[in-house]
């Protein structure tokens, strides 16, 4: 079993709207978005973004996109107009969830990266 940074497995849409952010993370095929579904819970996601985040973070499982979309309430300190942080809008919270480290069946790895000189490399 391996720890992989997110975002060496998905990739990140996100956006934000008053003092909310929305971040939906993809898989790139069923195996992984298992991964996902097991490790990426609502509450991993909050302590990630302790200090950031104030309010809840609701999932949404989007398995016909093997996505899951995250909205995160609170997190831009009153809202992106008001807010002093305006390097931590929406987008940079996309980049900021795919550091969450996730443990991915040694398997699962070496059949998405058989064609990578080194796999090991990339942990």
């Amino acid at each position: 079993m391996a720890r992989v940074q997110l975002k060496e497995l998905s990739q990140v849409r996100a956006g934000d709207k008053g003092n909310s952010v929305n971040v939906a993370l993809f898989a790139p095929d069923e195996a992984i978005y298992r991964v996902f579904l097991k490790e990426v819970t609502a509450e991993r996601v909050k302590e990630h973004f302790k200090g950031l985040v104030h309010g809840e973070v609701v999932r949404y499982e989007v398995p016909n996109l093997l996505a899951l979309n995250f909205v995160m309430r609170e997190a831009l300190g009153g809202g992106g107009s008001s807010s002093l942080r305006t390097d931590n809008l929406g987008k940079c919270f996309g980049s900021n969830l795919q550091r969450m480290k996730v443990e991915v069946d040694d398997e699962i790895l070496r059949e998405r990266w058989k064609d990578h000189a080194d796999p090991s490399l990339l942990y």
